[in-house]
């Protein structure tokens, strides 16, 4: 929201905390539970119909890894799935008309309110010229035997905004770094996680903080995800003048 003082403040971000836990945030629990069977049937797709949704050469959108850069490097231990979704115009229309219908239907229609989550309401879209983007990656971590000589996802911030994550099935793996330790953020039901991006960082001149996080994967019981990236576009700018207040 835009505070008193004509400066951006979040508005469910109270404090300057790089992560926070949402429970009533608003979603219908009904609402969460179709976004878990859609994101669950998607991934039990059969393989032919798998394929049919699979990254295009040089692409990013659909089934496989983001930024695979050679041959020798370390992949990480999971499937995943990213479309962008805001603006329209960077979709992948072949992907699109392929995604089945109630998918790309219950997948928008929670982004929508993920939205509202990330408090990315008219007057805040106002700091940036450009607008803003939104994505979503979907992660699938399979068991593993050796869990201790693999990570599910590298330890990295996010390059958003705010970033609003979702943990599907109950399952530990989702870990913040805090003093040099990393901490577990164990899954509730319906509640989402709220990452603090590096964009955010900036904009706010240091006042929100982005948090290193990463994922660690299990020896018997595989982990869903959800994650809703909300960044400044890439043509966009922002007036930095216009700091955020705590």
């Amino acid at each position: 929201m835009l505070s008193s003082k004509g400066c951006y403040r979040p508005a469910r971000l109270t404090r300057p905390d790089s992560i926070t836990i949402l429970i009533n945030h608003g979603i219908s629990s009904a609402m969460v539970e179709k976004v878990k069977q859609e994101i669950e049937d998607l991934f039990n797709l059969p393989m032919e119909e798998k394929k049919e949704l699979w990254q295009e050469p040089g692409g990013t959108q659909g089934f496989g890894q983001l930024f695979v850069v050679s041959k020798e490097q370390k992949l990480d231990w999971a499937d995943l799935f990213y479309l962008l979704i805001h603006p329209t115009q960077l979709r992948n229309p072949k992907l699109f008309s392929k995604l089945p219908i109630s998918f790309r239907e219950t997948m928008l229609a929670s982004l929508d309110e993920i939205a509202s989550i990330a408090m990315l309401r008219a007057e805040e879209r106002e700091l940036m010229e450009g607008g803003l983007m939104q994505a979503l990656r979907i992660n699938y971590y399979p068991p593993c035997p050796k869990p201790e000589l693999v990570l599910g996802v590298t330890p990295h911030s996010d390059g958003s905004l705010l970033t609003i994550v979702l943990q599907l099935n109950q399952v530990d793996g989702l870990q913040i770094k805090k003093d040099g330790m990393w901490i577990p953020i164990r899954p509730l039901p319906s509640a989402f996680v709220v990452n603090v991006g590096d964009s955010l960082e900036i904009l706010s001149n240091g006042i929100y903080k982005s948090i290193q996080h990463r994922a660690v994967v299990n020896s018997e019981k595989e982990r869903i995800s959800v994650a809703a990236f909300h960044s400044p576009k890439f043509e966009g700018s922002w007036d930095q003048h216009q700091a955020l207040s705590p």
